[in-house]
């Protein structure tokens, strides 16, 4: 899976890049890439393909959460999740629900995430990630 994870806070960005390096390693098939700002978020989803889009709403060249979750939303076919701090977090997620994005439905508090254990057990970084994926849709074929 390749995620595109847009994080101001270096600790955080840090912290991702060890776990991402771990699970490498481990043969966990994640690619993650890090972009610092919308700018450069922006960039990297006219170059690139991903699959998830990781999302801090507290952006130093973006202030406005709908806006910024908006900029992202069409820019691709991938899914959104939001990891941030912000208190309006949940009615930003709730707001782009509304409008149609293809986002997790869930903002997710950035403070409570676990990247400690992301570091130590790198399935655990992937199962994080893939919980953030839509879920399979099953179809069922009728036999004519």
């Amino acid at each position: 899976m390749k995620v595109l994870w847009v994080e101001d806070h270096e600790p955080v960005r840090d912290m991702l890049a060890i776990a991402a390096d771990k699970a490498a390693r481990s043969r966990v098939q994640v690619d993650l890439v890090m972009a610092p700002t919308l700018m450069m978020a922006e960039a990297r989803l006219r170059l690139e393909r991903f699959d998830l889009v990781v999302l801090d709403l507290g952006l130093p060249d973006s202030f406005d959460p709908d806006m910024t979750i908006a900029r992202v939303a069409n820019m691709g076919k991938y899914r959104i999740a939001v990891v941030s701090s912000m208190d309006v977090r949940d009615q930003a997620v709730e707001s782009a629900l509304r409008c149609g994005a293809n986002i997790h439905p869930q903002a997710i508090f950035k403070a409570t995430l676990p990247f400690n254990r992301f570091i130590q057990r790198p399935d655990a970084f992937e199962d994080f990630l893939m919980d953030l994926m839509p879920a399979a849709e099953t179809t069922t074929v009728r036999a004519a």
